[in-house]
């Protein structure tokens, strides 16, 4: 079995309410080093790291240059993979937190893959909670799934894309090669509190300028594709949760039509009838 190296980023987490400990605490059992790559902070976000007191830890203490705007978290999360020992790296942000009844598989995925060089990484599966820890958001524009054990070795030149939301291969970014997992990733970014959500919008335009985004609309628009969620959350994550399951100012927005909302309809219903997601971006070439 090769030793894992887990590794990721974050700054200011205590501003922005990350669930960060429990993200890092998800990964511990599986991983004999966690790199975490710390960015000089506006709060106690360091010190909140090292509160978590293990020593499977490793922290990097660094400076991030946020003109590089949404390049910025590959570049740091490049760094942090750099510094991992291992041949395998499980990859995991500050608002994820990786269900425990599925890392085991991911660890056996990465057993099962080691000896196979046409895999470079492995998927898992994504829920991602809107508005809440009882809703989340489906239709095609949330990613269902995003490698997150990746092959470590530099000669690949595997490296984190874009705004490191998945992977990519050398510097004509080809897409990774990668196997599926049964292994869930619970996505919180939009269930934070109010608080949290509106620190992350005005992060959002310095970092995505381009974006435009109409400051007149809610925090927390309305969309198709939202159910209720009613399974179980990760063990790790539910102190966090029940702290902030009651937030009155955390509503989403009474439903409204728009026509751009066609798309997400037609969609939904061929991904039904077929099962196929049509339109879906993907990182990764399932091999």
């Amino acid at each position: 079995m090769p030793p894992i190296s887990g590794f990721t980023l974050v700054r200011n987490a205590v501003k922005l309410d990350f669930p960060v400990e429990a993200s890092i605490r998800s990964i511990l059992p599986i991983c004999s080093e966690v790199v975490v790559n710390v960015g000089r902070s506006e709060d106690d976000t360091l010190e909140l790291i090292r509160s978590i007191d293990d020593p499977k830890i490793r922290i990097l203490e660094t400076e991030w240059d946020m003109s590089r705007r949404n390049t910025v978290l590959g570049h740091e999360t490049l760094r942090a993979m750099r510094a991992c020992a291992n041949p395998w790296g499980v990859y995991i942000q500050a608002d994820e937190v990786l269900h425990e009844r599925g890392a085991a598989e991911l660890v056996q995925a990465i057993k099962q893959h080691d000896d196979d060089p046409r895999v470079e990484g492995l998927l898992v599966r994504y829920i991602h909670f809107y508005g809440g820890f009882d809703t989340v958001a489906t239709h095609r524009r949330w990613y269902r799934r995003e490698v997150r054990a990746v092959r470590l070795a530099p000669e690949l030149d595997i490296r984190p894309y874009q705004g490191a939301q998945g992977f990519r291969v050398g510097p004509d970014h080809r897409k990774i090669r990668a196997r599926m997992t049964g292994a869930e990733m619970f996505h919180y970014g939009w269930a934070r509190p109010v608080t949290a959500l509106r620190e992350k919008r005005e992060i959002g335009r310095v970092m995505y300028p381009w974006r435009n985004a109409d400051p007149s609309l809610p925090l927390l628009d309305w969309m198709p594709g939202l159910k209720r969620f009613r399974g179980t959350h990760p063990n790790v994550a539910q102190a966090w949760i029940d702290a902030r399951s009651y937030d009155p100012e955390r509503v989403i927005a009474p439903p409204r039509f728009r026509w751009q909302f066609l798309r997400y309809y037609l969609s939904g219903a061929i991904e039904r009838a077929t099962g196929a997601r049509v339109f879906e971006f993907r990182n990764y070439k399932i091999v």
